[in-house]
């Protein structure tokens, strides 16, 4: 195989990536809903900053299916219920917070509402990292996108890349299309929003609880 179909065949592998990794990332789940309600009250670095740490994480576990690292899967899996619970009760203190937050005007800056981005990206990776059957999904994903010789590292790097790129191009559209509507929200709107936003995060804190019994 010449030069330039090899670069074809890696270009179609690394569209294919994308394209999973847009549709791991697109439905909503608290991440989601996390991600909005950061874009609306603090601004677009913020929510891209969130998104970002979910694509790292995501881009974590798809090394772990890709490098077939079947110790740190094991290890994962053996506290999965503690990080069922860590994320459960993180996501509860995150929806309790967010329905009780007073709001922001959109004009007004970000100073009054805690958080960095770069706290943001951090606590992103965490959540993101404490759901271990996203390793399985990854693996299946790589098994329907291994070639019949199996990955080269080149070849599972642009997967993992792949994966990242299109997990994080879901984060910029969704973070994009908050940020238009932001200006046009107004206060009591937002604080519906918050309760919304607050309730939704409970809901799935709980629900993560619940798993970890």
């Amino acid at each position: 195989m010449d030069s330039a179909s090899v670069l074809f065949v890696k270009a179609i592998l690394f569209v294919k990536a994308m394209g999973f990794g847009l549709a791991v990332a697109a439905p909503v789940g608290p991440m989601a809903v996390l991600c909005m309600r950061r874009t609306l009250v603090q601004g677009w670095r913020h929510g891209l900053a969130t998104g970002l740490g979910i694509a790292v994480g995501d881009g974590l576990y798809a090394l772990v299916a890709a490098l077939g690292l079947a110790s740190v899967s094991a290890f994962v899996f053996a506290y999965e219920k503690p990080l069922h619970a860590a994320a459960g009760l993180f996501l509860l203190y995150l929806g309790v917070k967010t329905f009780l937050a007073r709001g922001a005007d959109a004009d007004a800056p970000a100073r009054p509402v805690s958080g960095t981005p770069r706290g943001h990206f951090a606590s992103a990776v965490l959540l993101t990292l404490t759901n271990p059957p996203t390793i399985i999904m990854f693996a299946a994903i790589f098994a329907a996108l291994a070639p019949a010789s199996g990955f080269e590292p080149s070849a599972a790097a642009l997967t993992v890349g792949g994966v990242m790129a299109g997990s994080m191009l879901w984060w910029v559209l969704l973070t994009a299309v908050v940020m238009a509507f932001r200006h046009a929200i107004g206060p009591r709107v937002r604080r519906w929003i918050d309760r919304i936003a607050g309730a939704a995060l409970a809901v799935f804190g709980l629900a993560e609880l619940r798993r970890a019994l």
